[in-house]
């Protein structure tokens, strides 16, 4: 994941070239319809779920083998999300919130492999899910509730006089969500990256300096520890955003505060 240059001067290094979007053909400029790594790695995040979800499960039987139970174990880890905070009556969109967490889980997984790239470090690709979220519960709850949703604003357990107040807070609260829901998917999967690098192009210290004998060791064991964290992280972050669109979809479900 690391990519340093040796010079005369010492070590240098760019922790943030990893996220470049540069075009899978040629070294042209990028268009709308350029394939790009972005659209590479997008498109094997949606094979690997597709290949363990649609074909893993393919033949199923009564004893389970090994890629069918890990398939029966994130539908019902999903499934039982979806029921326990949006509510029952949630249920029928749960193909919908199943796919953003397979998405998002496939594309960080992936993104942790050596010369990989990680589409969830972007924020073009974290917003536009974000924002598919917060139209779909907005339209939702408008078309479920009609003027009713509004009611999502209006904090009838507080004071008279504070209700105004509060009213404009739960707007301008209701109109981050997106931004909120992309930034923190983006943000840290980024920051993980970022840091493995760093303590990556310290990695061949030792082979350029007697200082290296101390550093390299050390770069190594935190780049193992890090990774571990980032595996963890990865799995975390899907599950952030996937509880959250629950979280949205309650709301739209249930406005009444």
């Amino acid at each position: 994941m690391a990519a340093e240059e040796h010079t005369g001067e010492g070590l240098t290094f760019h922790p943030m070239d990893q996220f470049i979007v540069r075009p899978l053909v040629g070294d042209g400029d990028i268009g709308m319809f350029t394939i790009t790594n972005v659209t590479l790695w997008m498109a094997l995040a949606v094979i690997a779920a597709t290949l363990l979800f649609v074909f893993g499960t393919r033949g199923r039987a009564i004893i389970p083998t090994r890629t069918q139970s890990i398939a029966e174990l994130g539908y019902g880890f999903v499934h039982k999300m979806v029921e326990d905070v949006a509510g029952r009556d949630a249920l029928k969109f749960f193909p919908y919130i199943f796919t953003l967490f397979l998405f998002i889980l496939f594309s960080n997984f992936l993104g942790l492999l050596p010369m990989s790239f990680s589409t969830t470090s972007h924020i073009a690709v974290t917003a536009v899910l974000a924002l598919a979220v917060f139209v779909t519960v907005t339209i939702v709850g408008f078309v479920k509730n009609g003027t009713h949703f509004l009611g999502l604003f209006w904090v009838t357990s507080a004071p008279l006089p504070l209700r105004p107040i509060l009213a404009v807070i739960e707007v301008i609260s209701y109109f981050v969500r997106p931004v909120s829901h992309s930034i923190r998917l983006a943000g840290n999967i980024m920051a993980g990256h970022a840091v493995i690098k760093v303590f990556a192009a310290f990695a061949p210290l030792i082979l350029i300096s007697g200082v290296g004998i101390a550093v390299t060791p050390l770069s190594i064991l935190a780049i193992t520890a890090i990774y571990a964290l980032e595996v963890l992280v990865a799995f975390i972050q899907a599950y952030v955003f996937t509880i959250l669109t629950c979280v949205y979809l309650k709301d739209a479900l249930h406005p009444a505060h």
